[in-house]
């Protein structure tokens, strides 16, 4: 792999992939479709491998990083056919739990 991107460039990636094929982005409903499809995905391998629930020795095991990956690029999509800016989004989230939730949880001693 090369190196890190933005977040930003990470949705500019996306959005140039998406761009080439005349289909483009699907419409918010389906894409919300496809991210609960692999948010059950994802779910399914948390489940086999930290579970009670484990995989018939028919199914196959996937890796938790790629099954990630694949919720990543679909919420980059939604992101993008909304206009959204994820990188501002989480930092705007970030803010909020640095401020309003600071001290919402017990910190760790120095």
């Amino acid at each position: 792999m090369s190196e890190k991107k933005t977040l930003s460039e990470l949705q500019n990636d996306v959005h140039l992939y998406i761009n080439q094929f005349k289909e483009g982005y699907f419409p918010p409903m389906e894409l919300l479709a496809r991210l609960t499809e692999e948010l059950g995905e994802l779910s399914r391998e948390v489940q086999h491998k930290y579970g009670a629930k484990k995989k018939k020795h028919t199914e196959v095991e996937k890796e938790i990083a790629d099954e990630m990956g694949d919720f990543f690029f679909v919420l980059i999509c939604l992101a993008n056919a909304e206009g959204i800016d994820l990188q501002q989004s989480l930092e705007n989230v970030l803010y909020k739990y640095n401020t309003r939730d600071k001290n919402r949880w017990t910190k760790k001693e120095d």
